[in-house]
């Protein structure tokens, strides 16, 4: 039977505290040694024993009104997304925000505001993310959290507090993906062109720039100190992961803790603070916070580990962008780490930087005829379960129901 062993990773609000794991299947007997992160402290802790703790640009202007692209509704050939959930009989996402659907309706109008309407060129680069088949997760995660612990708090209904974090966590999540797209030089996001591609990387940086810069302005205006402390790491937490996974391509000694630390920055750390935002602005203690917090990190990353086992078992075509794009770039994540502990091969074509021809798609077949994906499938599954654990401090109600769902929703896009 296969065991996966990891450390402890603590994340705080103001610090990192985090576990040094020498994440291994059963057969590796390496410990990482214990170090410091920054602020943060390493320990080793045994990942089964610690479960519970854990966790010159081409112009291209628009002819829409701002109304019409922030509706959500792209034109043109299915998202890649949509593709994957009806391939694998998943019932569409947006079944599971049907009781936050009128939330996100209001959140497509009120973007607009946000966006703003003066700069043409703006325009058409949101609007192409917008449009990209993007399914409003983060923001509805906002709603179902606000929704779930506004009951607690006894309030009939959302403020406009928490309307205006969901609105913010939107416009942050769009700003990281079209720099993303300029980092990676990504040329499709979800089978559409990304932003650099359409207007150049100078429009991209700009335009991801304004709108971090337009929501850090809105988040200033909450005037609640807690949240903005809140948002404010998460961005810098992109550019810490973005620097991280740059300062580790094509690294066989990347450690499991590493990658992991590397996704809470990228990913987890954005969704877990629009669910700890959301309950903090519902006015709930604290402990019930910080379990909201919680499970928006579990599942976090439980979505990037599954999003990094697709990027081996899909097609071009389902991904949206060409399979293996990660490992090609040198990306290593949790299938390739767990398959090199076994491959050999696997680390002389990686170590090659694939200057062979063929010799990447020699690469993705060792990992996916490894156990690698299987265990990296394990890994996501132990994340979703602590997700919904910390789910509990929760009463029933349709939005906890949406929440849980979610996380199996994930699980089932890798059986």
């Amino acid at each position: 039977m296969m065991s996966v062993t990891c450390s402890n990773l603590e994340f705080g609000r103001t610090r990192l505290d985090f576990a040094a794991c020498g994440c291994s299947s059963n057969v590796s007997t390496n410990r990482v040694t214990a170090r410091n992160f920054g602020k943060g402290q390493l320990k080793n802790v045994n990942w089964r024993a610690g479960a519970r703790r854990f966790l010159g640009c081409r112009r291209v202007f628009s002819t829409k009104t701002p109304e019409a692209f922030l509706d959500g509704v792209a034109a043109g050939p299915p998202p890649a997304l949509d593709l994957a959930e009806k391939e694998k009989g998943l019932p569409p996402m947006s079944d599971m925000f049907e009781v936050v659907s009128d939330d996100l309706l209001q959140l497509n109008k009120n973007l607009q505001s946000i966006v703003g309407s003066e700069n043409p060129v703006l325009m058409s680069a949101a609007e192409q993310i917008f449009e990209a088949g993007g399914k409003r997760m983060r923001p509805a995660l906002v709603f179902l959290a606000s929704r779930a612990t506004a009951e607690i708090a006894g309030l009939k209904d959302l403020t406009k507090e928490h309307r205006r974090l969901a609105e913010i966590i939107e416009m942050i999540h769009t700003a990281s993906l079209i720099h993303d797209d300029v980092i990676d030089e990504s040329d499709m996001r979800r089978g559409k062109e990304t932003v650099h591609q359409l207007y150049g990387t100078r429009v991209a940086v700009l335009a991801g720039d304004f709108m971090f810069a337009q929501s850090s302005w809105y988040l200033a205006n909450l005037e609640n100190l807690e949240v903005i402390k809140l948002i404010s790491q998460v961005i810098k937490d992109f550019a810490s992961g973005e620097i991280k996974q740059a300062s580790s391509l094509f690294d066989c000694d990347v450690h499991l803790d590493e990658y992991l630390i590397k996704s809470y920055y990228k990913t987890a750390s954005l969704i877990a603070a629009s669910t700890k935002g959301s309950s903090i602005f519902s006015g709930v203690d604290n402990a019930i916070s910080e379990k909201m917090y919680q499970y928006g990190k579990n599942l976090g990353l439980s979505f990037q580990v599954v999003d990094d086992i697709l990027d081996f078992t899909q097609s071009a075509e389902q991904l949206g962008k060409p399979a293996g794009s990660d490992l090609a770039k040198g990306n290593l994540t949790a299938p390739v780490i767990f398959a090199l502990e076994k491959e050999t091969k696997l680390r002389d074509i990686i170590d090659s930087e694939f200057c062979e021809t063929g010799s990447l798609e020699e690469a993705i077949e060792i990992v996916k005829h490894s156990r690698g994906i299987d265990m990296a499938r394990e890994l996501a599954r132990e994340m979703a379960d602590l997700a919904v654990e910390n789910l509990h401090c929760l009463p029933p109600s349709p939005f906890r129901l949406s929440l849980e769902q979610l996380v199996n929703y994930n699980l089932e896009r890798i059986k």
